[in-house]
């Protein structure tokens, strides 16, 4: 759902949005929220990405609802991301207010429950490739339904790679050496 308004919405407008969001193409575009379940997944993916964080002293491991800004906006309009986890590595100061200048070195999409189907299906590949635009290293596509961690990465986003319950994920190469069981995110 976007706002309407007589003139596109900016990064501004965006800070002014109380619920989580994204700027694509002068439009807000409201996110819904999530439930507990794919909640859960997305907080043991990031536990994991904070001690990756604590000891390579690199980088910063970020939770839902943090805005990174891209400037310029990307050919379709996109000016903005809210991954429901990533990992930053770049210049932006970690004690500046305000978005993260720059995309996410890794993201993390959870498909919630109204995340699935045909429609659902071209939107993650849409916002995927706009990640890739951006210059996101690796995008993970994590469906709890299923129990996988599809990896798809910018140097060929066409060839996934599918983790499965018994297997080991990574975000090869955006984080060099991070690991994280797939039995680990799924409980």
């Amino acid at each position: 759902m976007s706002i309407v308004t007589s003139t596109p919405a900016t990064l501004e407008d965006l800070e002014q949005v109380r619920e989580k969001a994204e700027l694509v193409a002068g439009s807000i575009v409201r996110i819904m929220p999530t439930g507990r379940v794919p909640g859960r997944v997305a907080k043991r993916i990031l536990l994991s990405l904070d001690v990756y964080e604590a000891e390579k002293g690199l980088g910063e491991a970020i939770g839902d609802n943090i805005g990174y800004a891209i400037r310029p906006p990307l050919p379709n309009g996109r000016e903005s991301f809210s991954p429901d986890v990533s990992y930053y590595i770049g210049s932006s100061p970690f004690n500046k207010p305000g978005f993260i200048n720059g995309p996410p070195t890794f993201a993390v999409e959870v498909r919630s429950e109204h995340d699935f189907g045909p429609a659902s299906d071209r939107e993650y590949v849409e916002k995927r490739e706009d990640y890739f635009r951006a210059g996101t290293q690796v995008v993970w596509d994590v469906d709890y339904r299923a129990e996988t961690v599809t990896s798809y990465k910018h140097s060929d986003p066409t060839t996934p790679v599918v983790f499965r319950r018994g297997d080991t994920a990574d975000a090869e190469p955006a984080l060099p050496g991070w690991r994280l069981k797939v039995d680990d995110i799924f409980g």
